[in-house]
């Protein structure tokens, strides 16, 4: 029994073989017509053409601002290069390019996502800080239209959030300025009074070498006040961006974090040093140059690992709106590390200000008053240096993306589609796949009397 259904199951392939070569006229009509009807079809077919823009972002060699792109709500090379890429594909950037185009039936005009997966390819080139934009279009002139077109669109937007952007953060950051402004005019104000009332005007050369080395502290503190001020009008400026999704560091536990922690203690270390280094030293001594490098290091090391800790809590949010949570992030545990300098500098300042105990309780009024208004006119000075460091760097960030190769005008005579000989080996194949079922189905009509044979052998 079994090997009755084994033998009626197995096919016998050289009856199979000689069954297809005795009807080989009509084998072969199905594999040609097949062919023939493919090669017909790919005429048919309107030919189509590519257009390729090469272009290059900053992301290699220096930051740039893909954090604005959170602002168009859409989401790493590096994770600068892939939002960028991400952008270009957004409704902002393609929407006039699909309105420009002439459509058959408007109703079936795309929307932007299909119009970017049927006539966009963009890539990442090899990992590097290089984009091609390729469009495909049913004209040379076409193809090239859509090309530019992505990239021009794209870099309007780029300058217009970036502006938006950074005029965000110097509107908070002039709100600070004007109260450091205030704050700077009431001390210098209480300042000139006293020196008027008391007839103090300049303190004996005693007083002022003990005072000239207390001005590296007051630099430094002045200095935190501006991070301070400054991180906060980031803050402010980020969290308004993010509206209702809101987050902050203790959301992360960042500033309980151990490594976060470490960090922020060994920077807390590396301020007091470098202004101990500053009582001894010029801004051009190797010490306090390295000084400064080592504070530079580290506080690189504490945004790595605050990034760090936010992308393990929001996987699943684009990336550019995780860039602003990022900067939001950065900012509270920037603000954390600056209070905790400031007050390891006061700790030590007030050490240092036992020397001055001596000294006449008018005297050291004198030297009071002019510490908080040397304090409070850098505050202010260096919040004014800021906010023109942020207008420099609106400029620039209006230039993150570099044509390197525009869009080229494709050959009028070699259209990348249809491709012929692609449709043909497709319509070949599909005449093989017919002729064996064709073949198979004699086959079996042959056979199927018991395995008794019914055809004869020879012609066709």
């Amino acid at each position: 029994m079994e090997n009755n259904v084994q033998k009626e199951e197995s096919i016998d392939l050289g009856k199979l073989m000689q069954i297809m070569y005795n009807r080989r006229k009509t084998v072969g009509t199905i594999v040609g017509g097949c062919t023939a009807l493919a090669l017909i079809v790919s005429f048919a077919l309107p030919k189509t053409y590519e257009s390729t823009t090469l272009v290059q972002t900053r992301s290699a060699v220096e930051t740039g601002a893909s954090s604005m792109a959170a602002a168009m709500g859409i989401g790493g090379g590096s994770n600068a290069t892939l939002s960028y890429i991400e952008l270009m594909k957004s409704r902002t950037v393609l929407d006039p390019i699909i309105d420009q185009l002439e459509w058959e039936d408007e109703k079936k005009k795309p929307k932007a996502k299909d119009f970017a997966k049927k006539f966009l390819k963009i890539e990442n080139t090899k990992q590097t800080n290089l984009i091609t934009v390729t469009a495909t279009g049913k004209s040379p002139e076409e193809a090239q239209m859509i090309s530019q077109s992505v990239v021009d669109n794209f870099l309007s937007m780029q300058t217009d959030k970036a502006k938006q952007t950074q005029s965000t953060f110097v509107k908070f950051l002039n709100e600070r300025i004007d109260e450091a402004k205030q704050e700077a005019q009431e001390a210098r104000t209480e300042f000139a009074e006293y020196q008027q009332k008391h007839k103090i005007y300049s303190p004996d050369e005693q007083a002022r070498a003990t005072v000239s080395k207390m001005n590296a502290f007051d630099d430094a503190l002045g200095n935190m006040a501006v991070q301070q001020k400054a991180n906060q009008a980031k803050l402010e400026s980020v969290s308004a961006k993010l509206g209702d999704m809101r987050s902050s560091s203790q959301a992360f536990h960042i500033n309980d974090n151990a490594n976060v922690m470490a960090l922020r203690k060994q920077i807390v270390d590396a301020q007091v040093n470098l202004v101990g280094l500053r009582e001894r030293y010029t801004e051009e001594n190797p010490n306090v140059i390295s000084a400064q490098e080592k504070i530079t290091a580290l506080q690189q090391k504490l945004s790595e690992e605050v990034n760090t800790i936010v992308a393990s809590q929001y996987t699943s949010i684009n990336p550019a709106q995780a860039d602003l949570i990022k900067d939001q992030a950065n900012a509270e545990a920037s603000i954390a590390v600056a209070q905790a300098s400031e007050a390891a500098i006061k700790e030590r300042r007030a050490e240092k200000e036992k020397e001055l105990e001596n000294f006449p309780q008018e005297v050291l009024e004198y030297l009071k008053l002019q510490q908080e208004a040397s304090i409070k006119e850098g505050t202010y000075t260096g919040l004014v240096k800021q906010c023109e460091d942020s207008k420099i760097k609106e400029a620039m960030e209006s230039m993150d993306i570099q044509i390197i190769d525009p869009a080229n005008l494709p050959d009028e005579n070699r259209p990348v589609g249809p491709k012929r000989k692609l449709i043909m080996g497709i319509g070949f194949v599909i005449g093989c796949l017919l002729s064996f079922v064709y073949s198979l189905i004699l086959y079996k009509r042959e056979t199927s009397d018991g395995g008794q044979e019914k055809f004869t052998y020879g012609k066709v």
